[in-house]
């Protein structure tokens, strides 16, 4: 199953800071600045590492990133025993049958990135898209399929803007999971679209892209 897809971060960085800073006001896309005043659903972005959860029909496999990304041992055990056990393995055949389908997510928690502990003193797995027959699902069908399997999905924010979305982001806010600032945000727009070349608009944005200009 594809791995999942770049997302561009809004705005262009700037070469001169080595690409740490966003030349703010300058997007990324064209996509993007012709969308920027329409309505995007916001989802905290997770610090943490990428995981694709694949049925092929039969069995569930697990893969990082890339095929040849290796994923820490004790997350993996937690992936097969905890988050997509024989249980969910079971509820996932009764929805989807033999049809393919790849839950992309974050592998997150104590020991995945400096910090995952203070989402969580072990370590899970958060859903963030759902796709099936070469499709992505829509939120609220991804919603469904979390409930009924008993899986996390990444929260929603908030609905708004770009520019206000840069705003939340820039200011910083306070994780779902905890009293500490989350990484940032990652934005689609409400009715999910797709560029001239069948490309998907995503886009997101880090508190840490605003923390890097204020040290220059």
């Amino acid at each position: 199953m594809d791995k999942y897809h770049k997302i561009q971060t809004v705005f262009k960085r700037d070469p001169e800071t080595k690409f740490k800073t966003l030349l703010e006001g300058e997007f990324s896309l064209p996509e993007f600045e012709f969308l920027k005043d329409a309505t995007w659903v916001c989802t905290e972005k997770v610090d943490g590492t990428n995981i694709r959860a694949i049925w092929d029909g039969e069995k569930i496999t697990f893969k990082g990133k890339t095929d040849n990304a290796q994923i820490p041992p004790f997350l993996l055990e937690t992936l097969q025993n905890e988050v997509f056990d024989l249980f969910t393995v079971e509820l996932i055949r009764s929805i989807f049958n033999d049809t393919p389908v790849c839950f992309y997510g974050e592998g997150y928690g104590a020991k995945i990135q400096k910090g995952g502990g203070n989402y969580r003193k072990d370590n899970s797995f958060v859903l963030f898209d759902i796709k099936c027959n070469n499709i992505f699902f829509a939120r609220e069908k991804a919603e469904d399929i979390a409930d009924s399997l008993g899986i996390e999905i990444v929260p929603i924010v908030e609905e708004c803007n770009l520019f206000e979305a840069v705003e939340i982001a820039r200011e910083g806010f306070q994780s779902w999971w905890g009293k500490f600032d989350a990484e940032g945000l990652v934005m689609k727009p409400k009715i999910e679209l797709c560029d001239r070349n069948g490309n998907r608009i995503i886009t997101k944005i880090k508190h840490k892209d605003f923390r890097d200009k204020e040290e220059q």
